[in-house]
């Protein structure tokens, strides 16, 4: 019988539940709104239930898990010493803080818990299967309701004191081009606060995916994303650049991110994959929007 493992990708937005052993081998899978964590971590627990043979109604397939992967939004803890590990802390999304989801789950389910990052779990997932396949120092940016970015270094995940916040870097902002405020209510015009898809709502008046390609949106967009990329490539050298989420399904916004990322190097970078092959160097995820739950499920599978 193949080992089953279960994977929870918990995002701001929404949740997905999957069991399975990879990409090829997906089992079961759901996907629901993020309301409270009392109804959202209790659907959760009840789509492995049902998986397991457990609650009210069982699946006829049911089959013990091994483990679970939670890859969940931030900022957590991740510190598997720590009294707190497993809980979403600071996190602006009302209702959620200091919620201890892994523990949550762990408790309701009797089976070891992964937990990390939902970012961090999107890049095990493209190194084991997708996009990062063979790297061993690489990022992976989401950019949708909020920015994240997680990675690896020399083939560890990124996480130090706690774990990266990619998104919350400051950046230029032009406030003469851009008299945007930004939307972070910890730091105004971080990253996130200009270049989520809610900022772009708020600044132009409609949802990012309503915007034609032509929109002056998105050379703004490709801007600010730059800025950012550009601190990361030049603190931590990465192999590759890989960006999902909601906003970079815009098909015009990788070119101009990869132009302007150019530009900003200026030639100071003398690497062909920055100079030559950008193409190669800043992609969309090899997975596709499931990195975050086969990322997941990549956790359950190292506990």
């Amino acid at each position: 019988m193949t080992p089953l493992w279960g994977g929870i990708e918990a995002g701001g937005t929404k949740f997905v539940c999957a069991v399975g052993s990879g990409p090829d081998d997906l089992r079961a899978e759901t996907r629901f709104p993020t309301t409270t964590p009392e109804d959202t971590i209790g659907r959760a627990i009840r789509f492995f239930q049902q998986h397991q043979g457990l609650g009210r109604r069982p699946s006829p397939n049911s089959e013990p898990l091994t483990a679970i992967g939670i890859a969940s939004f931030g900022p957590v803890d991740p510190n598997p010493d720590s009294p707190t590990f497993g809980h979403i802390t600071t996190t602006p999304k009302p209702g959620w803080a200091h919620t201890d989801l892994a523990g949550a789950v762990r408790r309701a389910l009797g089976v070891a818990v992964g937990f990390d990052t939902d970012v961090n779990a999107a890049a095990l997932g493209e190194h084991r299967w997708g996009a990062a396949q063979g790297l061993d120092t690489f990022v992976y940016l989401t950019i949708g309701t909020g920015i994240g970015g997680g990675g690896m270094v020399n083939g560890q995940l990124i996480h130090g004191l706690i774990h990266p916040e990619m998104g919350h870097m400051l950046i230029p902002h032009d406030w003469d081009s851009d008299p945007y405020a930004g939307s972070c209510p910890y730091h105004g015009d971080c990253l996130e606060g200009l270049a989520t898809g809610p900022a772009l709502e708020k600044r132009w008046g409609q949802r990012s995916e309503t915007l034609p390609a032509d929109h002056p949106a998105w050379p703004l967009e490709a801007k600010y994303l730059a800025l950012g990329l550009v601190n990361i490539i030049c603190i931590l050298s990465p192999q590759r650049i890989i960006m999902g989420g909601g906003v970079m399904q815009q098909p015009v916004l990788f070119p101009l991110v990869r132009r302007e990322v150019q530009e900003l190097l200026n030639g100071y970078l003398q690497a062909p994959a920055i100079l030559e092959q950008i193409d190669d160097y800043i992609v969309p995820p090899g997975l596709g929007d499931r990195a975050g739950v086969l990322g997941a499920i990549a956790l359950a599978q190292q506990v």
